[in-house]
């Protein structure tokens, strides 16, 4: 016969423990990623003008990448100290445990390039974009657009894709760590 176990006040407290605070940081994290890449971003973009769309993703990606930053920072630090054979290996990635560290390390470093520069540099480059759209009253991809317009069209671009490419290697980093976690837990704790 299975053994019932008594829901109580203890039995819910107990479960605010590290590894229980680690796995909802992990899980917050992982979920607002795959919802902002995947889900929200694509709809935003499907339901909105282009410049709404930029406008509104301009207020949502600092945000976005100061809070992905953070908790990847949070997980990192947690992982580090709950597992102290990291620090004296951590030029031996093909451990597991500082395998994982360096998969943190990865994503926090992906979203703090994101947070600090392509993403401030990307929205700067877009808003003069909007501008000389206004200006000249025509659309960036006109044939006609002026040069000026067709080179910060061509950055824009460029940053974007970069920036796009590093969420990307968050994406990967983090569902390697969360399939990992997964099947090993967090051992340590």
């Amino acid at each position: 016969m299975s053994r019932y176990q008594v829901l109580s006040f203890d039995a819910v407290k107990s479960l605010f423990n590290g590894p229980g605070m680690y796995q909802l940081g992990f899980s917050f994290e992982y979920g607002m990623t795959i919802f902002h890449t995947f889900i929200g971003g694509i709809i935003q973009f499907k339901t909105l003008p282009r410049q709404q769309f930029g406008n509104l993703q301009a207020r949502i990606f600092p945000v976005y990448f100061g809070i992905s930053t953070s908790i990847t920072a949070a997980l990192l630090a947690s992982w580090v100290f709950n597992h102290p054979d990291v620090v004296p290996n951590f030029g031996r990635p093909g451990l597991a445990d500082v395998a994982q560290a360096w998969t943190l390390v990865v994503v926090g470093s992906m979203q703090a390039l994101n947070w600090f520069y392509l993403g401030p540099l990307t929205t700067s480059l877009m808003f003069q974009r909007h501008k000389l759209e206004r200006a000249e009253g025509k659309s960036y991809n006109d044939p006609t657009a002026s040069d000026e317009m067709k080179a910060i069209t061509k950055k824009f671009g460029a940053l974007h894709g970069v920036s796009s490419l590093t969420n990307l290697i968050s994406v990967i980093g983090m569902t390697f760590h969360g399939l990992w976690i997964a099947k090993y837990g967090t051992k340590g704790y």
